[in-house]
């Protein structure tokens, strides 16, 4: 009998290399994603992370029904995102067992959790990066999604270790469990994002997982500057695939190759605008200043970019929003 299941599904169809969409707090919500989908989807999209405790316990509240439940909102996707991965954070087994069954339903194709985030709220839960320094219930809340997902892929993504580099320490831990595939944002805790990611461990990392888990999906993540530096460091690294975050930021052309420099103002404004729609529509429950982050990210590059730019912080509303863009082109 075999040790691991190797429940790849989908993973085992991807090209290699491949080229992911990074989960990222109020930035890759369920309006971004449709957008950057219909331009042109990366070929793996993860979701925001949503808390596994708070899908549990939000299951019954009053008459609450999925339109009302805003962590539920924030798990909406559309066909063209597939293969898309669900993002749980959580230290409770119980808890991330009920999200990753609550995954299966809605028709994601995977679970991923999230080991390596290193907002201290996250911490003081004992979940994101707070798992590696107690690998224990790390790998009892990784079993509990297994058996969650029922038969559904099971993924985590995380760090190089907590205060220093223990990742010899750290992942051993992860990969005994049947997870599928593996994304090592190549950094520590301790480091955030203040320094350079680790690119030059990646190939050291890539045998010390392939001599455990020969068959594991592996992802690498920090500083990827675009699809030309992913591919470079999918060469340099051996990784499977490379995760690209912040270089989607007023960019949702990044999987077409195209860079920012090359789209015309017009066009800027034009998705800028479609954006916010999808916001408006998609996300009630939010606040309008939300959006406001891409707002930078969109509008620059162009002669009166920053006066526009400041015109629009202004606004409160999608059709503020609108009326001023429609005047100006």
């Amino acid at each position: 009998m075999l040790r691991y299941s190797f429940r790849m599904s989908f993973w085992k169809n991807l090209p290699k290399p491949f080229f992911a969409l990074a989960p990222m707090a109020d930035v890759t919500d369920p309006a971004f994603r449709k957008l950057i989908a219909e331009i042109k989807a990366p070929d793996v999209t993860w979701t925001e992370f949503v808390s596994a405790d708070g899908l549990f316990h939000t299951r019954t509240r009053g008459l609450m029904t999925d339109e009302e439940n805003p962590l539920v909102r924030d798990l909406m996707y559309t066909e063209k995102e597939r293969p898309i991965l669900a993002q749980i954070f959580g230290s409770n087994p119980e808890t991330i067992f009920y999200a990753a069954a609550f995954a299966k339903e809605r028709g994601f194709d995977g679970v991923d959790i999230n080991m390596g985030c290193p907002d201290k709220s996250i911490e003081k839960q004992g979940a994101g990066a707070a798992h590696m320094k107690d690998p224990v219930r790390a790998k009892e809340v990784i079993k509990a999604a297994i058996q969650g997902a029922d038969g559904l892929p099971v993924s985590v993504k995380t760090r190089l270790g907590f205060n220093r580099m223990e990742w010899q320490a750290w992942l051993p831990a992860v990969l005994e469990e049947d997870i599928s595939a593996l994304t090592l944002h190549l950094r520590t805790r301790k480091e955030m994002s203040k320094v350079p990611a680790h690119w030059e461990l990646s190939s050291e990392l890539n045998e010390f997982v392939r001599v455990r888990r020969p068959d594991i999906v592996l992802l690498g993540n920090g500083d990827v500057k675009d699809l030309d530096d992913a591919k470079h460091k999918a060469a340099q690294s051996g990784f499977d695939g490379i995760m690209l975050g912040r270089a989607i930021f007023g960019n949702p052309w990044l999987f077409t190759g195209r860079a920012p420099t090359d789209i015309p103002k017009e066009e800027k404004l034009r998705t800028l605008l479609t954006l916010a729609q999808y916001f408006s529509e998609l996300h009630p429950h939010k606040h309008y200043a939300i959006l406001k982050k891409h707002f930078k990210a969109f509008v620059n590059g162009f002669e009166g970019a920053s006066e526009l730019r400041s015109t629009l912080m202004e606004t409160n509303s999608f059709d503020e929003l609108r009326k001023i863009v429609e005047n100006y082109t």
